[in-house]
């Protein structure tokens, strides 16, 4: 079943081994970043264990049907999605828990339904297996609904957790879960994944995608595009490269695309920023080599205190969204901040 999966060959050795063993853990955390392959392997080691791999593969989240009805979801009211928790369930039993609404959470409403299911024998064979897709993006009281579950579980159940940082995880959930880090990707292994799928223009998906082969395969180039276009825009305002009066200008488009979510561009800030330190420590791998003459303006302008200090503005953009703050406010708060550094060390 793990034939294709590509990278992170000591974890899928692992897996592999408690299914031949059948000594599984009822809690399986599997962490890393977005893209590296998290929630496809726990669907490899479901259907290791249930068969019907699938029927099991129709609850990729990235399928276009999934990804239709998860986006049309967003447009219900909040009271109606409660009534209606979401999961995905085409084998009867391995079951999804996805992140859903405009801001992507687990809800407590899914973890108790997810305890309501989780008392129910197998249809067929020993195991059931729910996997919670970034629970990391799971608020208090979902994660306190889903402790009492993994405190006891039955024993035809395990449960696979998907988290970016295990950190945004309680404690108490990691202390009940058997981890396992996936990392990102070699350039060797996202070769081989790039030609495996087919996939056109690799050098640029290689280039853009930092490891990440679920970035590599899902690249639009004009969506990716378009957004960089207005970060290293922000960053040129924020380092004193233009002015605020041109900044707005530029960020208004982005701002009125309501479908354009900003946590779509944290990553992508943060890969722009990693460049900037590059460049200022005097290197020259970078992951956006085309834009190397605008980044080597900001990086001569700006310090490692300025990066640092636009790193944990990027950090907070998560939480900041989550809380429904106008990502129109977020961004120019990020570059009048950022201007206000650079005042500083002036």
């Amino acid at each position: 079943m793990f034939d294709n999966f590509i990278g992170n060959p000591a974890v899928v050795a692992s897996l592999a081994t408690m299914a031949r063993t059948e000594r599984i853990p009822q809690t399986i955390l599997l962490d890393g970043p977005e893209g590296v392959g998290k929630a496809t392997l726990a669907r490899r080691f479901g259907a290791l264990l249930l068969g019907q791999p699938d029927k099991i593969e129709q609850d990729d989240l990235s399928l276009p049907h999934n990804g239709e009805l998860i986006a049309e979801r967003e447009k219900w009211t909040s009271e109606k999605r409660a009534e209606d928790p979401l999961l995905f369930s085409t084998h009867p039993d391995f079951v999804t828990f996805p992140p859903e609404g405009p801001l992507r959470q687990i809800s407590i409403q899914q973890m108790r339904l997810l305890k309501e299911r989780a008392q129910f024998k197998p249809l067929k064979g020993r195991w059931r297996v729910f996997l919670i897709d970034q629970m990391d993006r799971a608020n208090a009281q979902a994660a306190d609904s889903l402790l009492k579950t993994l405190e006891e579980p039955p024993e035809h159940l395990i449960i696979i957790l998907t988290a970016e940082n295990v950190y945004d995880l309680p404690a108490t959930i990691r202390s009940r879960s058997v981890s396992f880090h996936l990392s990102p990707l070699s350039d060797g292994d996202m070769r081989q994944f790039i030609a495996l799928r087919g996939l056109t223009e690799g050098a640029e998906r290689l280039a853009l995608a930092g490891g990440s082969p679920g970035l590599a395969a899902s690249l639009d180039f004009a969506a990716y595009e378009k957004r960089r276009a207005v970060l290293i825009a922000m960053l040129e305002a924020s380092a004193g490269e233009g002015n605020f009066a041109t900044w707005v200008t530029q960020s208004e488009s982005f701002v009125q695309s309501k479908p354009e979510k900003l946590d779509r561009s944290i990553k992508l800030l943060y890969s722009l920023l990693e460049d900037l330190l590059v460049l200022s420590s005097g290197g020259s791998n970078l992951r956006n080599r085309d834009l190397e003459p605008r980044l080597q303006k900001i990086a001569a302008r700006v310090s490692f205190e300025w990066i640092r200090k636009a790193v944990s503005l990027a950090d907070e953009f998560g939480g900041l969204q989550r809380r429904n703050v106008q990502k129109g406010l977020i961004i120019d708060h990020f570059v009048v901040s950022q201007r206000a550094t650079l005042a500083t060390r002036s």
